[in-house]
């Protein structure tokens, strides 16, 4: 009996051993397989991962922006005659694009349309068409500002790199070259209900091509906020047309070059108290002759240039005035601003150097949940010439007024994507010129005062002289001549403007 239990003993035990052994050699063998598993749906995802990577990469992000208005216009004549318009409708598109070819580097564009109901404007010089102030080619600062045709033009077309280390210093910086974002700037962008761009927009709202480059400073300094931004651009390029001998070389018969180059400064910026200043130069900078104190050597009918100006402006905006409540979201803002001469020639009717100053008040009030109401003012001295010339506006730029603006708006927003505003507009004029450019003839400033009275005294000369023959007569030829000017001379005007826009 012993020997059976112990050969029994000795049986089981093999088989035991025998059964351990399969036992884990299968374990081994799907612990290989689950391995092997494991190494393929690794390489799947990230397969999956270079796919989706790609794709995303390959499209760029759109928006939308499109805003239909009708404005009610009118201007106020010296001469006493009114002209307007009450239902003035226009559709504006941006279609806006970013793409981000990694976090380091971005490009940013945006195609615009912007035309009146029923109507397609071409050429900017003659009536009943084109107000672009592209003039021929030669310059393209507001193409995308004024009423043209349904034809999408480039209103922005940049690239955009971030940099976390300046000169080994650890400074973020920036670098962007390309059609600069450089129209709705800052304070500019509150009434128009969008984000800031890069100038500031009491001296600088125009379209431009050129580059810009930022620091940080407020990691070095410890000042919240603070930071300085190079920019320089190019506002014409002097060229021969494609289908010449000569293609693209100068010619010597057509303007400069214009060129810009300045600086933006904010001192101090924590999101609530906003601090910025800017400096700036222009050369060469284009105007008109006056037909009838005409500069010997210069074109009688087309533009010349007349010298340089330099400007710079200092903003402050405080964005909330409590911690809750009313006033936490309520902004107020002030600005002052100055413009300065450097003529070659009679530049803005003056060969002297010539300063003019401005400044402007503001503020945007939560009157109701999703509404904003906004009332801005802002006054200009006689020489005061700022290049806000792509101002959103159906009456010229307001900044630019040689006299007193006045504004208020009423922001709603409808739904996420839908807004409407109400805005009035009124500008009264001290001087002539104000939206100008900056020869001896259109950018010349005269009291609106004594336009009044030349064209007074005209009317008065004709009317005690009825036989005066303005041939022979050299006072009558000057009375039908200011007569004449005082109905092309703005004394006010005013903008109604509502409109509906939609943004996603």
């Amino acid at each position: 009996m012993k020997k059976i239990l112990t050969a029994s003993l000795v049986t089981a035990m093999a088989l035991t051993s025998v059964n351990a052994s399969s036992v884990n050699d299968r374990i081994s063998e799907l612990e290989a397989e689950l391995a092997k598993v494991k190494k393929d749906l690794k390489k799947q995802k990230s397969t999956l991962n270079e796919v989706k990577a790609h794709d995303a990469g390959d499209n760029i992000k759109w928006g939308a922006d499109v805003r239909t208005a009708i404005d009610n216009i009118n201007y106020d004549m010296a001469s006493g005659n009114e002209y307007s318009k009450n239902d003035l409708m226009s559709l504006r598109l941006w279609l806006n694009m970013e793409y981000a070819a990694d976090s380091k580097n971005i490009f940013k564009g945006q195609l615009s349309m912007n035309k009146a109901f029923g109507a397609d404007f071409y050429d900017p010089m003659v009536d009943g068409y084109s107000r672009t102030m592209s003039m021929g080619g030669a310059f393209d600062w507001t193409g995308n500002e004024a009423l043209t045709d349904n034809s999408l033009k480039v209103r922005q077309a940049y690239w955009l790199y971030l940099g976390d280390d300046a000169f080994g210093t650890g400074m973020p910086w920036t670098f962007s070259l390309g059609r600069r974002p450089s129209t709705n700037g800052f304070l500019a962008n509150l009434r128009d209900d969008d984000p800031d761009q890069s100038p500031l927009g009491h001296v600088i709202n125009v379209e431009f091509d050129g580059l810009s480059s930022k620091l940080d400073l407020s990691g070095v300094t410890g000042i919240s906020g603070m930071s300085i931004k190079l920019c320089m651009g190019q506002g014409s390029t002097n060229a021969y047309p494609m289908l010449t001998p000569t293609q693209y070389a100068n010619d010597d018969n057509q303007l400069e070059d214009i060129k810009l180059a300045g600086f933006i400064f904010e001192p101090y910026n924590d999101g609530q108290f906003i601090t910025k200043a800017t400096w700036y130069r222009a050369y060469d900078l284009p105007g008109m002759e006056h037909p009838m104190m005409p500069i010997p050597g210069n074109d009688p009918t087309g533009f010349n240039q007349y010298g340089d100006m330099e400007g710079g402006a200092f903003s402050v905006l405080v964005d909330g005035l409590a911690d809750d409540g009313f006033l936490a979201d309520t902004k107020v803002f002030a600005s002052i601003a100055y413009s300065k001469t450097h003529p070659d020639v009679a530049m803005l009717g003056s060969m002297d150097s010539e300063t003019g100053t401005s400044y402007w008040l503001g503020a945007q009030l939560p009157v109701i949940e999703d509404g904003k109401l906004g009332l801005e003012y802002n006054h200009g001295s006689e020489y005061w010439r700022p290049f806000t010339y792509a101002e959103d506006t159906m009456i010229g730029s307001k900044i630019a007024a040689r006299g007193d603006a006045l504004e208020a708006y009423f922001t709603y927003q409808l739904t996420d994507a839908l807004s409407a505003q109400l805005r009035y507009t009124k500008i009264d004029y001290d001087y002539t010129g104000s939206n100008g450019f900056f020869g001896n003839y259109s950018g010349t400033p005269m009291k609106i005062d004594t336009v009044k009275a030349n064209a007074a005294w005209g009317e008065q000369y004709l009317a005690d002289n009825p036989g005066a023959d303005p041939e022979v007569d050299p006072n009558a030829a000057m009375a039908y001549q200011a007569i004449g000017m005082a109905d092309q001379i703005v004394e006010a005007a005013q903008d109604i403007r509502f409109y509906i826009r939609y943004r996603f």
